[in-house]
């Protein structure tokens, strides 16, 4: 796991070998909060047994079903739903490990502990796990939809190692809308960013461009999941590192399975998008930093480099 810190600022050199990563990711209605894991478990069985992925991606929340019509109603559930990580995730990993597949089960309600500012809020919180069942990766959501969700925000972002095959980062619905997510994902390494998503409300035509834009200026490959109809607005998407869709859906239930070519990251990096555009390469020593008021900081051209992608 990584948090944000300086990467590698060597630049990516080409693989021995082509890298690819069989992603499966799940557009479904979410399953009720406190169940036992079975039905999950048993639709891991069917991802695996039909499309033998690398890595299962399924949207936000898809464990922790609590909807309502009364937003008090539906967030007192989700308070009470919260479960301790530590306890909760042998019990996915069980899951991950029996199937041998990294697994991103969308997000959980992770209990907090009495914080200062976070008045017990519980948060939203995406683990991965790895095939042989351990917890490699846990992202705090850091921008909660508000005011209608309940969590706490987390601090920092972050990108995990899948063993050789990608590094790959994770954020959860709401984020997709902030710049600084993808992109600090993006100068952390991540080769692909996993967006899971649980968008009930008509904005998602404009989170869909989101994902687009999201790999077009950052230049990595988004997998945007989002929760079936009729509780969620569906229109799960895959980009590439240029923001062309390699696979998307409508609203029903579906699973979208796609090969990721991962040395595209560095090609488009490397040549430009549309063989033209090359963000990344903007600067020359000797640039000077450039104010970011907004943040009372600056961009410094010298750290303006993205991390190194898996070799």
């Amino acid at each position: 796991m990584h948090s944000d810190h300086a990467p590698n600022p060597a630049a990516p050199t080409s693989s021995p070998g082509p890298r690819t990563l069989r992603v499966a990711a799940v557009q479904a209605s979410p399953l009720p909060i406190g169940g036992d894991l079975e039905a999950f478990r048993r639709d891991v069985a069917r991802v695996v047994a039909e499309h033998s992925p690398d890595l299962i991606v399924y949207p936000e929340l898809h464990l922790f079903g609590a909807d309502d019509p009364d937003l008090e109603v539906q967030n007192g559930r989700l308070r009470a739903g919260a479960v301790d990580l530590d306890e909760y995730a042998p019990r996915l990993g069980a899951i991950a490990r029996e199937h041998g597949v990294w697994l991103l089960p969308g997000s959980v309600v992770e209990r907090s502990e009495a914080e200062p500012g976070n008045h017990h809020d519980p948060y939203n919180t995406a683990p991965l796990f790895s095939p042989a069942g351990e917890l490699r990766a846990q992202y705090r959501k850091v921008f909660p939809w508000r005011p209608t969700e309940p969590y706490a925000p987390g601090d920092h972002f972050v990108v995990a190692d899948l063993d050789g095959l990608a590094r790959v980062g994770i954020s959860i619905c709401f984020d997709a809308w902030w710049p600084e997510v993808t992109r600090h994902l993006a100068w952390l390494g991540a080769e692909v960013v996993l967006n899971v998503v649980k968008t009930t409300t008509p904005d998602r035509a404009q989170e869909v461009v989101l994902a687009q834009a999201n790999a077009i200026v950052n230049q990595n490959f988004t997998v945007s999941v989002n929760t079936a109809g009729p509780i969620g607005r569906g229109r799960s998407i895959v980009t590439d590192p240029e923001g062309v869709p390699l696979a998307s859906a409508d609203e029903a239930p579906t699973t979208l399975v796609v090969d990721l070519d991962l040395d595209a990251v560095a090609r488009v990096r490397r040549d430009g998008t549309a063989g033209s555009v090359v963000p990344w390469q903007q600067f020359q020593p000797g640039d000077a930093r450039i104010p970011l008021p907004l943040y009372d900081g600056d961009l410094d051209p010298a750290r303006w480099h993205p991390g190194q992608p898996l070799q």
